[in-house]
């Protein structure tokens, strides 16, 4: 078992944003839309208009949860199922058309899209990673994070998982489509924000989740459930509350 601290944490979804939209959804949850996109102005123009939905997403979420004063100093962990799949299938509509790819696309395929956008935005040179585990991505970015956190446990580590959703042409293939959506934790090994235990789950119980791991996380951290098991069974991930150590350590309000 590895306990930690979730110092802070933000998302975004198209239509939602703000703590108070996100406490809302998390009493009243709904589907995810598909369509929508941050604006990202604290970024430079030129990068902020070379970034797709997942890039602006993730971007948003990581610069919502960490202080700018980190931002250069965490360690970093971006997690995706399947990365940037609307740039990804467009340049498979573009190869079939027998076009030829613009180079810009395709230098934003990559799965460390997302952490390189970061290292660059936040002039921030420290570890990195970029995780990807099918249904079960959301566990495992968590446990690399926790990895790293516990590899240099003074140092913040900022974990930021999200994925677009499953664009037309593949759609009717694939198992699931929960929506856009991104969400950042800034995690520590003690001090302030909520304390909990991580370990791996091997029990055999089916538990068939209707929202993406991470927001169902996110859901569990707002309210008032004592456990949270994600994953597939046999292979998955328990999550257990902490005993508080003091009356000013709580769940992160910033969404």
């Amino acid at each position: 078992m590895i306990s930690f601290h979730v110092r802070g944490s933000a998302a975004w979804s198209p239509g939602l944003e703000t703590a108070e939209q996100w406490a809302k959804w998390a009493h009243e949850p709904r589907a995810l839309e598909r369509e929508g996109r941050p604006e990202l102005l604290f970024v430079p123009p030129l990068m902020r208009r070379r970034c797709d939905q997942l890039s602006r997403m993730m971007l948003w979420a990581a610069h919502a949860c960490c202080p700018a004063e980190l931002l250069p100093e965490v360690n970093a962990v971006f997690a995706s199922r399947h990365g940037a799949f609307g740039t990804m299938v467009g340049m498979l509509e573009e190869l079939a058309g027998q076009r030829t790819l613009s180079p810009a696309a395709f230098s934003h395929s990559v799965h460390n899209t997302q952490a390189g956008l970061f290292s660059i935005w936040a002039r921030n040179p420290r570890v990195s990673s970029s995780v990807a585990a099918g249904a079960a991505t959301f566990g495992h970015g968590l446990l690399e994070a926790l990895g790293i956190l516990h590899a240099e446990p003074d140092r913040p580590v900022l974990y930021v998982c999200g994925d677009e959703a499953i664009p037309e042409p593949v759609r009717g293939i694939c198992d699931h489509d929960q929506g856009a959506f991104a969400l950042a934790l800034l995690l520590t090994t003690h001090g302030e924000g909520a304390p909990l235990d991580f370990a791996l789950d091997t029990s055999s119980d089916a538990r068939p989740l209707a929202y993406p791991d991470a927001l169902e996380f996110l859901r569990w951290l707002r309210l008032d459930g004592e456990e949270l098991r994600l994953g597939p069974p046999r292979a998955g991930f328990r999550f257990r509350r902490a005993p508080t150590p003091s009356p000013s350590a709580g769940t992160p309000d910033s969404c």
